[in-house]
């Protein structure tokens, strides 16, 4: 299973099976974060979104995940990685909220 795949299915199977909106996806994530003992913030940090998901948040992870999803720009810049792959991740699960 690729990393993508695998974060995926630990967003969703957060949300309740009858619905799969995007506020029932984010108020899941926003409850398994209230019962996290780390004071994660997975709403703007792709690090914090994968500890909160149990998945592996090392550099060389999120390196991977980042040319699994096509990642275009230097390698070598984690900080732009980051961003980006915290905004697509955030764009594919649809937990983007209206602001």
């Amino acid at each position: 299973m690729s990393i993508f795949s695998d974060i995926v299915n630990k967003i969703f199977h957060r949300a309740k099976p009858a619905a799969l909106s995007d506020i029932d996806v984010a108020e899941g994530m926003d409850q398994l974060a209230s019962e996290n003992a780390q004071k994660l913030n997975w709403h703007t940090l792709i690090v914090d979104l994968m500890k909160l998901l149990g998945v592996d948040s090392s550099l060389n992870h999120r390196k991977q995940l980042a040319t699994e999803l096509k990642y275009s720009g230097d390698m070598n810049d984690s900080a732009s990685i980051n961003i980006w792959l915290h905004k697509q991740l955030m764009q594919a699960t649809h937990l983007l909220r209206h602001r």
